[in-house]
């Protein structure tokens, strides 16, 4: 206790350096508690599941001529086969996301539903989603049953018991609730609040596509495929008799090629399709922005109590003079850190709670601050036992280690005058402040060329929504839709150009050599006028033609023809796709139909009058307002019964990148902080210097040196651990940035620019912060300084 007065009192004198060491570290430890509360949020994905350690996500991957390519879909039937032939597999499940399906009627009240899923009654059980109604080991009665969550059950039924009740879709087909489960968790991969019985697809694809049934049909990789593993089943063999099932019930050319891959569920959320970081990566870069944070605040503390060594070397020692041991000295320090750690803990505590609602916010998650909860006391203590080794143990046993005759005459040994260690510490951390603010201004800049890149097609000015029963009326309101003012196109598809995905490897052409193996190509179902209302360029030929031979006209993208080795010119060649012989009529100039993380794939756009139901309109962006009232006119005229919604493609662009924005202004919020603390210990540095050169600029200034010169005396030493700074944190700023825009397969590029604006700026900042207490110093009297010699 003894020690803490003392201690107390030595904050209460030296309020400035109590003020900036507290300050520091309170915002250090609130950043650093922030940022790992996200950390712990982002890698708790999936781990909530019981089975998680033996859930593993199906992909198939493609070895074409030595680049091999990673799928996130599957065909349907390996599932049933790799749960009845591969004795690994204890159980199989697939999914897909139901967007035919949003619109619902129950008791005369129209509700809309966008998250839904087709699901294999075996989700139930291989996944943690308890039903809190209903029977998880048969979930659905028939192939129309449906489970909901149960906050889309209270929305819809209220207080009743939603089981056996029956809702009217979009499709006019009766679905019987059999099931509420819990409100999926935010830290899921896999999200959706209705879940359709997969065994309706099953049905509703036999009867609708005349080729194959959906069991059988392996040339659709349409579905995403989870397998539970048996407890110590060993993954490797597991894809080694999938592989081998695909080949056996599809041996054509391109299944010699196949793979299959296991990816833990765990890693889902984090890790693309390939095994790249995508997303760990960036939990990556933020664990190491918080420990970055923490170590500026230690350097702060290391540098204020070091440099003030001089002033406080007579008070140590008269004290060890009078009997006071190295002992006693020691916990003396001790007890000071643990003070300032004490006291900053508290504000930093307050601090979180008062900042996370905005966090949250910034952030789009809703992540909670319970300080007693075994993760933030891990990271308290974490903190504590850094803190204390960083910023306490070494200035307690530096401090208490003087000569006090050496220290008595202001020799002191040890840490000196000269600050040598100080310097190495200002080093290190303007290297941390260059290197992040390298990483904003890239971030900065990655996120603008995502969102000013041309993507190869219109999104600005253009509207779409899924028809309902326009789809059956679409030429009429088609028609009464051109003539409306403000409107200049107006087109459908049976997918979103936005975000495009359904492949299929059900392909052949002409020329196509032996030896060669098909691929996936993406599958784009429109109208004959897309590519033009759009603005897809075609680079060869004229595209649909407006007659019946349209029904076997492709388009294929520049990928696709140089994927499948056809030459100049493509147009006119033979191309088949699930058994329909048609011919390449129009190749298309790459564009952008899925994120920039990825590599733009094949694709075949493709005429087709039953598998469409977006309507897209391009309006001159002048009457926009206008043309929505005429779209929604024309939409109560057809679906009198049911709200009009609709999303501009530039906010569904806008929602692909939506993770990226909010990280980009996460880091830069905390790099500013970083900065901040750095700012403030060279404040206290500074102040420092000043005052220990009190007597040298009174000197100077009776000998006529001027404020100019006196602020380069005081300021030059900063600026050229700055510049040593730069040359050490420019390389490893590269590598960092270098490894991070991997993750996109379209980035900005690394321009030396970036790192001579990251030194300017860093040097604006030394030098506003140094600055002012330079200016102040070299204007004080000299009568002052040199009253007490």
């Amino acid at each position: 206790m003894f020690h803490f007065k003392i201690a107390l009192r030595h904050l209460r004198k030296s309020k400035t350096y109590s003020f900036i060491n507290i300050t520091g570290l309170s915002l250090s430890l609130a950043v650093s508690i922030l940022l790992l509360l996200w950390t712990h949020d982002e890698l708790s994905y999936d781990r909530f599941n019981t089975h998680a350690a033996d859930l593993y996500r199906l992909l198939p991957k493609i070895d074409n001529a030595g680049s091999a390519s990673v799928w996130n879909t599957t065909p349907a039937p390996i599932a049933i086969y790799a749960k009845n032939e591969a004795p690994e597999v204890k159980d199989a499940c697939r999914m897909i996301d139901n967007w035919g399906i949003t619109y619902f009627e129950y008791d005369g009240k129209k509700f809309v539903e966008w998250h839904n899923k087709h699901v294999d009654p075996s989700f139930f059980s291989m996944f943690t989603y308890p039903l809190v109604k209903g029977n998880p080991q048969h979930p659905f009665a028939d192939a129309y049953s449906i489970i909901l969550s149960e906050t889309t059950a209270k929305r819809i039924f209220g207080d009743q018991d939603p089981i056996g009740l029956a809702l009217t879709g979009d499709d006019k087909k009766i679905y019987h609730v059999t099931g509420v489960m819990k409100d999926i968790p935010e830290n899921s991969s896999i999200q959706f609040n209705i879940a359709f019985n997969f065994q309706q697809l099953e049905q509703e694809f036999d009867t609708t596509h005349y080729w194959k049934s959906l069991n059988s049909s392996w040339g659709q990789f349409n579905y995403d495929t989870y397998l539970l593993l048996q407890p110590h089943a060993n993954p490797a063999a597991a894809e080694q008799k999938l592989a081998a099932i695909h080949r056996r019930n599809e041996k054509d050319d391109f299944t010699k090629h196949l793979s299959y891959v296991l990816n833990p569920l765990t890693k889902t959320h984090l890790y693309a399709v390939d095994g790249s970081e995508q997303g760990m990566m960036v939990v990556k870069v933020f664990f190491l922005v918080a420990v970055i944070v923490l170590v500026i605040a230690c350097i702060n503390y290391v540098n204020l109590i070091t440099a003030r060594a001089i002033k406080r070397s007579k008070e140590i020692s008269v004290r060890k003079i009078i009997g006071a041991g190295k002992t006693s000295l020691f916990l003396q320090f001790l007890s000071e850190s643990m003070l300032i750690f004490l006291i900053a803990l508290a504000l930093a505590t307050g601090l979180i709670y008062l900042v996370l609602p905005l966090y949250n916010n910034i952030a789009d998650k809703n992540m909670v601050f319970k300080p007693w909860s075994t993760q933030v006391l891990t990271v308290y203590g974490l903190t504590l036992l850094a803190t204390l080794l960083l910023a306490g143990i070494y200035p307690a046993i530096t401090l208490s280690s003087f000569r006090p005759l050496e220290a008595l005459k202001g020799k002191l040994s040890g840490i000196g005058r000269k600050g040598n260690f100080r310097k190495v510490l200002v080093v290190v951390q303007f290297s941390f402040s260059i290197m992040l603010i390298t990483g904003t201004i890239i971030i900065g800049r990655q996120l603008k060329y995502i969102r000013e890149k041309n993507l190869g097609y219109d999104k600005e000015n253009v509207f779409s929504f899924w028809m309902r029963d326009i789809n059956n009326h679409y030429e009429a309101a088609k028609a009464e839709l051109l003539q409306q003012p403000g409107i200049l196109g107006v087109t459908e598809a049976g997918v979103d150009i936005i975000d495009s995905h359904s492949g299929t490897v059900d392909i052949s052409w002409n020329g196509k050599r032996p030896d060669q193996q098909a691929f996936n190509i993406v599958q784009m179902p429109v109208e004959r006028n897309f590519p033009e209302v759009m603005g897809i360029q075609l680079v060869e030929g004229t595209g649909f033609t407006g007659t019946p031979a349209d029904s076997a006209n492709f388009i294929l993208n520049q990928t696709a023809i140089k994927e499948a080795g056809i030459g100049e010119p493509a147009v006119g060649r033979r191309f088949t796709m699930h058994g329909v012989n048609g011919v390449i009529a129009g190749v298309a100039k790459d564009f952008h139909f899925q994120d920039m993380r990825t590599r733009i794939h094949p694709l075949i756009i493709h005429y087709s009058t039953s598998w469409r139901g977006k309507m897209y309109i391009k309006t001159t962006g002048k009457d926009v307002s206008r043309a929505l009232a005429s779209a929604e006119r024309i939409w109560k005229k057809y679906n009198p019964n049911y709200d009009f919604i609709y999303t501009f493609l530039d906010s569904e662009f806008a929602d692909l990148y939506k993770t990226d924005t909010h990280v980009g202004q996460l880091f830069n919020c905390f790099a500013a902080l970083a900065i901040l603390i750095s700012c403030l210990g060279l404040f206290g540095l500074v102040t420092y210097t000043a005052g220990s050169k009190v007597k040298e600029i009174g000197v100077r200034k009776v000998l006529g040196a001027g404020v100019p010169h006196i602020v380069t005396l005081l300021s030059k030493d900063f600026l050229m651990l700055v510049v040593i700074a730069a040359a050490i944190a420019f390389p490893l700023a590269w590598y960092g940035l270098h490894v991070f825009l991997q993750g996109y397969a379209y980035r900005t590029d690394i321009s030396g620019w970036v790192f001579a604006a990251a030194g300017i700026i860093t040097l604006l900042i030394t030098i506003l912060t140094v600055s002012f207490k330079c200016i102040q110093a070299a204007l004080a009297s000299p009568v002052t300084s040199l009253r007490t010699e």
